[in-house]
């Protein structure tokens, strides 16, 4: 059967879907897509792999997607971070009978994906992204799509949206916001760009970005004129969001803690999504919120949300008449909402004072005053901070690492051949040579290794060592023979 693309594509495959799950590391999950299933999304992708650890590790292809099949999770996009072509395509091949389509992931603002050289950090290589994308077109049987990232110039994005769909991508997600937006710096995305783009391109386009309840993925269809929405932290918050409900959150967290039983996962992917279910109503039972962020097992996490839960239904029960939300949120805490990320300027208070005398930090930003200049610390850069006063976060400070001519990831001080280890290694083998550096001595063991041979042939008797030597000799030659072909 010949590969669907662009519009077919989306109309047969993905059954002309309109409502898209995410992929996001460690919480698009496939206990999470049933329960997003089974309320109102159409499309699910999983997390975000690494090609690379994808194509050499036959236990993360079994943890991340060969011992999840399940017939209700089509359609399914796979979603690969990559940097190189072969890589990329030999890694999707192990994945395509899995799935309907591949994704590259082109989005990824994070620094974990500066740093490996991938995500929205290839933005700017437009030449590997091309190879890349033409390599995969090519030799897929499913088709190939992207997620991407905004340029802060409309055009730009337009012309980078075009080159994806010339060099084969066959149906393009546009996050509305640049790579610089961020946790408490994400702002709101563009829709005007995502509209330009869905005018520049003749496949299907999705739009993601500001998507909070159902309304907002109806506006954005109207606004922008996409194929469909796609949506990440609202979904987490509430599940159900495409079925435009707002339920009660004991009802979803309990009917995923009951799928993980039949679909098991890392106990901190249930953590974390039930810290995002009940996040509103752990701000105010700080202690609740304590426990589960130590238990250790599924059950001691069934125990707390049904503690929560407890907690909530006796408040309902005490409920004044008229009685109206507190903390300015749309709804009770105890229903499925939308949680709006605090601005870089605001005071994170959403944790209370409740359990110290000086109040709960905020989750993502705090200022602190050094030398008359604000900083923005994150929460894990505070502690660093606490443990070491004399600690500088300015990236000006950071020691400057040379580069690996192969990879890009930082090469050997001592290296002969300006690499790091893995590619050092690869090509010292080849080369049969030494790198000292590296402690690699291929060339060194070789030597001894002929010399060795030359040192038995001595000591045995004329007869033995005549048949001996054209053994040793034949067998060199095939080694040399093999080694000039490896």
């Amino acid at each position: 059967m010949p590969k669907l693309r662009g519009e077919a594509f989306w109309r047969e495959t993905l059954r002309s879907a309109h409502y898209v799950v995410a992929p996001m590391v460690d919480q698009s999950e496939l206990a999470w897509r049933l329960l997003s299933r089974r309320h109102g999304a159409q499309l699910c992708y999983t997390p975000m792999l690494h090609a690379q650890v994808f194509l050499r590790d036959a236990n993360y292809r079994r943890e991340n997607l060969y011992g999840e099949a399940c017939p209700e999770d089509r359609p399914l996009i796979v979603q690969f971070c990559a940097n190189d072509p072969e890589v990329f395509v030999q890694a999707a091949l192990l994945a395509q009978d899995y799935c309907d389509a591949i994704d590259l992931n082109l989005g990824c603002p994070q620094m974990i994906a500066k740093r490996g050289h991938y995500g929205a950090f290839l933005q700017e290589e437009w030449d590997l992204l091309q190879r890349m994308i033409l390599l995969a077109n090519e030799k897929l049987s499913v088709p190939i799509t992207c997620k991407i990232r905004v340029f802060p110039d409309i055009d730009k994005t337009v012309k980078y949206a075009q080159m994806l769909e010339k060099a084969g991508c066959q149906l393009l997600t546009v996050h509305g916001r640049t790579k610089e937006q961020k946790g408490p710096l994400a702002g709101v995305a563009s829709w005007e760009h995502i509209q330009a783009v869905r005018k520049a391109v003749n496949i299907p386009v999705f739009a993601n970005g500001n998507i909070q309840c159902l309304s907002d993925v109806e506006e954005c269809i109207r606004k922008t004129g996409v194929h469909g929405v796609m949506s990440a932290e609202g979904n987490l918050h509430n599940p159900a969001l495409f079925e435009g409900r707002n339920p009660l959150v004991w009802e979803m967290a309990e009917e995923y803690l009951e799928i993980v039983r039949k679909y098991p996962c890392p106990l901190s992917y249930v953590r974390a999504h039930l810290f995002k279910l009940w996040h509103h109503t752990l701000q105010v039972y700080q202690q609740l919120r304590e426990e589960l962020a130590k238990v250790k097992t599924l059950e001691g996490i069934v125990d707390v949300n049904r503690e929560l839960k407890l907690r909530c239904q006796e408040e309902i029960a005490n409920q004044k008449e008229g009685e109206k939300p507190k903390e300015g949120l749309p709804f009770f805490h105890w229903i499925c909402q939308p949680y709006i990320r605090p601005g870089p300027k605001e005071r994170c208070r959403e944790n209370g004072d409740s359990g110290t005398e000086k109040g709960v930090r905020g989750k993502r930003a705090l200022e602190e005053e050094e030398d008359g200049n604000s900083e923005l610390l994150s929460k894990n850069k505070q502690k660093k901070k606490l443990r070491n006063p004399n600690k500088s976060f300015d990236p000006s400070l950071k020691p400057k690492y040379a580069k690996c001519d192969q990879c890009g990831n930082p090469k050997g001080n001592k290296c002969v051949f300006n690499m790091c280890r893995g590619c050092c290694k690869k090509r010292a083998f080849k080369e049969v040579a030494d790198c000292p550096g590296h402690g690699l001595l291929f060339k060194t063991k070789y030597e001894k290794s002929l010399s060795w041979q030359h040192s038995q042939r001595g000591i045995q008797t004329p007869e033995i060592s005549q048949r001996g030597d054209a053994e040793v000799g034949e067998t060199a030659v095939l080694k040399e023979a093999g080694d000039n072909t490896g």
